[in-house]
Order: C-alpha cells, then structure tokens, then sequence
C-alpha cells in the first residue's frame, strides 16, 4: 500500500543526508572506529612505515596552488590595507592589494598585467617565492582565525591564466617608437647568464626602448638556477621557458653555449668591451658548490652528490622541453643523507625520495630555531616522511668496497658566546648508501675569475659592487642576483635585474650626454590587450572607456569624481542636488548593510543599502567642482552630469536642461 504521508525513496534517501537528532548517545568501540577509518581517511597515517613510492613522481606538490573557486574565496578575504605591510615586504614591491582586488572582480588579465609590470617572472615566484618570510610574513591577517592572504598561491593563479592566454608582450605603446629614438638606444649590451636576475634586467631595458641586447648562457638550456636547481614539483621548466619567450618578445636575443671563461672558446669582460658593448650584466650565480675537506676525494660512483651535481641532473631527467638529451635520474637506493638545512637541502631531499631513495635523514649543524628555509619547504619534507637529525656535524666518510657505507657525525652545542662548538666525546655514526651535500655556492673558478678582469673583488671573493645601483668598480659593468652578494631568492635576484637596469640605462645614456628622470621611470608591462579600442557612445557623445560613476555614493563629493578620473573611469553622474532657494538641510546618509551578506563584514559584504535621496551640496558647490575638473581633466569636457535638479518652480540659469532632468554642464 502506497503512502501519500511518504516521500518516494529517492526524496527520502536525499533527505537523509540532513542531520538528524538521535534519541540516545552513540556507543561503538574505538578497535571498530580504528578499523573503520583506514576506509575514509583521505592524509597519511602518522605511523606510516611504508606510505607509497614517490619514485618518478614530480606532480605538483605546492599547498599554495589555487583554483579558480579558491582564488576567488581567497581574493574576497584582503582588507586592502591602507598601508599595506605585505607591498612593503615584497622586493620587487608588487602592488598587491591593486593584483588582489583585480582577481576578486575577475580581471585576471588586470592582475597579471599589475604583476608582471613590477616582477618580469611574477609566475615563477608565485610558484617559488619564501611568501611566508616576505608578504605573507606582513600581512595583517597573520592573527586571525582563517590566517594570512595566500598570495603566492593568487599570484601564481592569475598569471596561469594569463600564460594559458598565449599573448605576446609588447612595449608600452605610448613611448615614443624604435625607430625614433636616439641611437643612444642601439647601443650593443650583453647579460652573461639567463638566470632570473637577467632576464628581469633584460626585460626592463627592452621595455625601455634598448633594441640590442643579447643574453650569454653557458647551458644548453635557458632559466638559470631556476631550470637547473629548482625541481619540476615545484617549478615547471614550461613557465621558465614562458618567461624568457615574455623577454624575447620584445627584441631581446638568447645565446646558448657562451660561457664567461678565459678559455680559447669563453667569453671575457676585455672581449665583450672590445667587440663594443657599451654595457654589461653579470648574472651567472654562482656556480661551485663549497666542499668540506672531508668531501675533497668522494666521486658520483662513490655515492657522493652536491647539490650543485645533484639537482641538475634531476631536472635534465625530469623536466619536459628542457633538454633534447636522453637523460636519466640519478638512480639512488637505500638510505640517503642530506647535509644542510635550506631551501636547496630540503629540495635534495623531496628529490631523492623521487630518484629511489627508501629513507631521507636532513642532518644539520644547528637545531631547529635555526632553520633557514621557509616552512613551506619544510612542511613537504614533513609529509614525505624525510627525517630531522640536528646538532650533528661531519667528522668521517666510510668508504667500503668503493662505496659510501656511513657517516660519522660530532655533536654540536652552542656556548655561552654563542658560538657553536663540536663536542669530540659525543660522536654518532650512521648508515648510509648516499650523501648528497647542500652546504651552498660560491665562486672559485680560476677562469671565471680571470674573465671578470679588470674587476675588483671583495674579502668574499665576489665582485664589488654598490648595492643600490649594482654597478661595478668598472663602471660599464653590473651585477646582481647571487653574485651580487645580497640576494637569497629567486624574487631578490629578480630586483636585482630589475634595478640595474635603471642604472644602466643612466650610465649608457651619460655616455651620450643625455639625461634620464633623477626619479626611475621604469615601463609597465603590455600587450595587444591594451591596444583594443573599449571607448561607447551614448546619446551622441564618446567616452574613452564604458566605465563610470552613477549618483550617490560613488559620487557623493567631488574628491570621489576626480579620484575615479586619476584612476581612469569615464564618466560621472553626479548626486541629485537642490536650488539655493530649495535647499534640504540635514539631510543624514542613510547607508546600511544589506541583507544578503550573511555573517560577513569588510571586503567581502555582498551589498549596502543607500536612501540618500539628495545631496546636502550646494548647486554652487557642484558648479565650482565641475570647473575644477574640466580644467584639469580636459578630455573628460563631456563626461560629468547631474543625475538631477531638484526645484521648486523655474530653473536658474546654470546650463541646460534636458526634457528628463537631467543636467549637462
């Protein structure tokens, strides 16, 4: 029999997902609940002895990466600070808050275009950038209950989007053409090493007008440090490639195989000078790996990697388009020890799980308050089941049949001083099959150095250098990223590129007795979007753009109209206002929430409410402002109205009135 009073079953198992009050107190055993769970749980367990393989495995693994529903929920959460801490915090000073609101009203083109203005690799550092140690690290949401703005994770979403665009980048077509600018600008300038560092250097000056400059790269493949030592998981070789296409676009050439080196076939700063470059950047990092002297006779067929052998050969095995070569990971087994404690010994150690290790130990001289790389890092290393040894230094390599065997460590202590110290009576030795060595770069080749001549060098055996405008002690010479000495990551090198070439560009110009801006005048980015004719008319008359302010509470003042034309809307209809002789006094703005915004306050309330029905300015108030603004917004003559005149009776003299109302000064 068939019950009216009853759903059929399809409604009624639907409804059944809706909670529902028992009459009693659940009771099942915590064996059955522990059994149970192996079938929903979705993160690891924490006991996980053996949690699958992560051999050849080099998908994504960033907890930053956003999708579009995310980054839309993410964007909706900034305060837009008045004076935002994390613009403060970011070397290239990205204008956050302005890429932030533009992905909140879905201009993801407005964002990547504000990124990539300021940061030419504003992907790879979406992807890359320590955020938490930088804008995150400033951001004023730190305390509260959903945390900080993920902004590296927005940053990368938008210029994804706009890289899936496939649109070249051109200059801005406002500046004055190749063609016409002085020959000053042909000038012949060379960037040794397509690392970040250069190609942001690269990209500013070609922005610049610069229409002869070519990038040296010892490599076969381009991108730098971030091709070579950076591990696919974290950053494609595709959105390295993207990036140096973005430079190349505008005129900028790439040259692989060159080397600075004093060897028959390499390149020296004497040879670029006299085949007549006026100007030239050092970009190449630096490319040795520092070795303890106990490391001074272990091979590759030892089972000895530094990092610097290590993650290239990784990335030539992993990184699709990078290499034409048939390349191989290294083939690892067994245990591995990672010796160091930054951003590239955790990268060493994620990669090795990738490469057939079967158990990871970070070993590392200091303890824990001392770590160097970001939790974002460290956090991958975490999930990945690598292990933590800390207070231990290198003291012996065991070699046996050789191949490494073991490691012996000293147990290390700080002193009242400070000073860390190794403890000979406390000493550990641990198995190992592999010791890859992440103890950092510097520079000691014999032939690099010889090619730098005549530079000078400092007590670190870099090049010297001032470090506001990275000129050398020749001053036709630059450098920056690691080289530098100042730069830690791959969005410091990228400022460095960034800021050198405002300096080159005054010094290249001086040597034609021309003068640049005492303020930098750096070009933003831009592409054929920026070229499209968005102008409407209406009613007869032609506006720039289809973006205006309508009546209160965008136009309740003047200051609101003249704020909206600096920042490129078209038009504006004013409040409605009176006639002296009918003026409403105390009038009261009558603005509220809406209603449909829930529980949410700030950035991302749905809606307000306004019943001002009139503006408490004078018609001479109105009349005074509009002057001012057409005086100093002449293209803007016919842009601003009067949504109406309230009167009582005849209109006054003051501009005509239309059969709707409405009035045109």
């Amino acid at each position: 029999m068939a019950y009216i009073s009853k759903d059929v079953p399809d409604i009624e198992n639907l409804l059944a997902l809706n909670p529902k009050i028992g009459k009693h107190a659940s009771l099942k055993s915590s064996t059955t609940t522990k059994k149970v769970k192996k079938h929903w749980k979705r993160n690891q367990e924490k006991s996980c002895s053996d949690c699958g393989s992560l051999k050849n495995n080099f998908d994504d693994v960033k907890h930053t990466t956003l999708s579009e529903r995310g980054a839309l929920k993410e964007a909706n959460r900034c305060l837009k600070c008045a004076d935002a801490p994390c613009q403060k915090s970011c070397p290239t000073q990205l204008d956050v808050k302005s890429f932030i609101t533009s992905i909140a009203n879905k201009n993801y083109y407005g964002s990547a275009k504000s990124i990539f203005s300021d940061n030419p690799l504003g992907l790879t550092c979406g992807m890359v950038c320590p955020t938490s140690d930088l804008c995150v690290g400033g951001c004023n949401l730190y305390a509260s209950e959903e945390g900080p703005i993920n902004i590296g994770g927005l940053q990368q979403f938008a210029t994804e989007v706009f890289k899936d665009m496939k649109i070249p980048q051109i200059r801005d077509p406002s500046l004055p053409p190749l063609e016409s600018l002085p020959s000053s600008y042909r000038s012949k300038i060379a960037l040794m090493g397509c690392g970040p560092a250069s190609i942001s250097c690269g990209t500013f000056l070609a922005r610049l007008g610069y229409s002869d400059i070519t990038v040296f790269e010892k490599e076969n493949f381009i991108g730098g440090l971030s091709s070579s030592e950076i591990p696919q998981f974290r950053l494609p070789y595709d959105v390295v490639s993207y990036e140096v296409d973005l430079m190349t676009d505008l005129g900028v050439k790439v040259v692989c195989g060159k080397a600075l080196s004093s060897g028959t076939m390499g390149l020296t700063l004497q040879s670029l000078r006299n085949d007549g470059y006026k100007a030239v950047f050092l970009g190449i990092g630096l490319p040795n790996p520092k070795k303890i002297p106990i490391f001074e006779k272990l091979t590759q067929e030892m089972g000895f990697f530094t990092s610097k052998d290590f993650l290239p050969m990784v990335s030539l095995a992993s990184k699709p388009g990078m290499c034409a070569c048939k390349s191989q990971l290294p083939s690892l087994h067994g245990r591995v020890i990672v010796l160091g404690v930054g951003d590239t010994a955790f990268d060493c150690a994620t990669s090795a799980l990738r490469c057939g290790a079967k158990k990871v130990f970070i070993v590392f001289r200091k303890g824990f308050t001392n770590i160097r790389a970001v939790p974002e890092e460290m956090d991958v290393a975490i999930e990945e089941k690598c292990e933590f040894l800390p207070f231990f230094s290198p003291k012996e390599v065991v070699v046996k049949e050789g191949h490494i065997s073991a490691m012996e460590f000293l147990r290390t202590e700080q002193d009242d001083e400070g000073n860390w110290i190794e403890d000979e009576d406390q000493s550990v030795k641990l198995k190992a099959d592999f010791i890859i060595s992440a103890f950092g770069s510097t520079l000691h080749d014999d032939s690099v150095k010889k090619a730098f001549e005549p530079l000078k060098f400092n007590k670190w055996g870099l090049p010297e250098n001032n470090s506001e405008t990275l000129q050398c002690s020749e001053p036709w010479v630059f450098c920056g990223g690691d080289l530098a000495g100042v730069a830690q990551t791959t969005v410091e090198s990228v400022n460095d590129g960034k800021q050198a070439s405002w300096h080159m560009h005054k010094y290249i110009q001086s040597t034609f007795d021309l003068k640049v801006p005492s303020q930098p005048e750096l070009p933003k980015f831009y592409t054929a979007i920026d070229l499209v004719d968005i102008s409407v008319e209406m009613c007869g008359m032609k506006f720039a753009n289809p973006f205006g302010l309508a009546s209160a509470t965008p136009t309740t003042s003047s200051p609101m109209i003249r704020r909206a034309f600096e920042a490129g809307w078209s038009f504006a209809l004013t409040k409605t206002f009176a006639l002296d002789k009918d003026i409403v006094t105390n009038v009261s703005p009558r603005i509220v929430r809406g209603t449909t915004s829930g529980h949410t306050f700030g950035p991302g309330q749905g809606s307000f409410l306004n019943i001002e029905l009139i503006s408490e300015k004078t018609a001479a108030y109105w009349c005074k402002s509009v002057t001012e603004l057409k005086k100093d917004f002449p293209e803007k003559e016919k842009s601003i109205y009067s949504a109406n005149v309230y009167h009582m009776g005849s209109l006054e003299h003051m501009g005509h009135m239309d059969h709707m109302g409405s009035l045109e000064f």
